[in-house]
């Protein structure tokens, strides 16, 4: 099913603008985020083809199956929650029926731990990209021979620097593994190339090292270290670095490089904006999407404050946080119940 099937067939309930245009934070850049639900035929509903959600190939347009819509709401899911609290302007359809879903029904000190939840996650995600941003990788990966080390000693010495030293060549070389010792093997060298050693990696690509077989009488030239879990976190390092190199979206990179900060700033824009959110949910029991301090968010978005500041503002916030949750109105816990018999009173009278 796609979204234009949804609004052929009569099935869309509600749709709305959401994103940066609904906080007010919106910039010449910004694109425009739709959200919506919709509800399945009676057949498609009861039958083998239930379908949770829909979206477009960008994700930026999302509709949702009124049962999937009200489960997430009970679980105080924020972005459903924000919908459901759409500013009047944001409203493009809204479908009778939807008014006996009212916001208020949905607030709960639940709120706490999705609202603040999210907030924290979106901080280490600033994080996260902060480190790809000051340690770019380069293009070509390491390889085995790169985490091998010569003991010598009490110390260690770098695979790559014991072999020149000493003119060997990897490829002549032979691996033995030492019993009861991980990663810990006896190094052979086979000047003449006549015993056929594997040399220790078969090629840049290779995850590990090789074995060889090698005669008994012949005498080890040193014992090698590899550091296999260095080694694997290192590749998966790489792989999540260019995985985020090829989607990451350009013209907000390219944002985050110029302000010279180095972290995704309208990451902790929307941080900052959700922690608010928040506080205010407690302090006044109203969801507030579209923000009053549009300058101060933006400001943030621009890159003006330094990252230690904003994570300082943040965990300020938390512990206001804390304090309007323990002096809020708003209920415990949902009505559950309540909420599952509006759900089956709006699917009746659809059907």
């Amino acid at each position: 099913m796609t979204i234009k099937e949804i609004k052929d067939r009569g099935l869309l309930l509600f749709e709305c603008i959401s994103g940066s245009r609904a906080y007010g934070l919106a910039t010449l850049k910004s694109d425009t985020d739709l959200k919506g639900v919709f509800y399945l035929p009676r057949s498609e509903y009861y039958g083998l083809n239930y379908i949770p959600q829909v979206s477009n190939e960008s994700n930026d347009e999302v509709y949702y199956e009124l049962g999937r819509f009200v489960d997430l709401l009970i679980k105080s899911n924020p972005n459903i929650l924000e919908m459901l609290a759409s500013p009047a302007d944001c409203i493009l359809y809204k479908h009778p029926l939807m008014e006996r879903l009212n916001i208020k029904m949905f607030l709960s000190k639940s709120c706490k731990e999705t609202f603040s939840g999210y907030a924290i996650t979106q901080v280490r995600k600033a994080k996260g990209l902060k480190k790809k941003i000051v340690n770019p990788m380069p293009q070509k990966r390491a390889a085995v021979l790169d985490f091998c080390y010569m003991l010598e000693g009490y110390t260690s010495v770098s695979l790559k620097s014991w072999l020149a030293q000493r003119n060997y060549s990897q490829e002549r070389c032979g691996l033995v593994n030492i019993p009861h010792v991980k990663g810990l093997f006896a190094l052979f060298y086979d000047a003449e190339g006549k015993f056929n050693y594997k040399g220790i990696a078969v090629n840049e690509t290779a995850n590990e090292v090789s074995l060889s077989s090698v005669p008994k009488e012949e005498q080890e030239m040193g014992y090698l270290s590899f550091n296999a879990e260095s080694y694997s976190m290192y590749c998966k390092e790489f792989r999540e670095y260019w995985d985020w190199v090829d989607k990451r979206n350009e013209d907000r990179y390219m944002d985050n490089k110029q302000h010279g900060k180095d972290y995704d700033a309208k990451n902790m824009m929307h941080t900052i904006r959700l922690l608010q959110v928040t506080e205010e949910l407690f302090k006044t029991g109203e969801l507030r999407v579209n923000r009053p301090n549009r300058e101060d968010l933006l400001a943030i978005r621009s890159g003006k404050f330094e990252y230690t500041a904003l994570l300082a503002q943040a965990e300020a916030l938390i512990q206001k946080i804390d304090v309007a949750y323990e002096q809020t109105t708003l209920p415990e816990t949902l009505d559950h119940q309540k909420l599952e018999n509006i759900l089956i009173e709006i699917r009746n009278e659809l059907y």
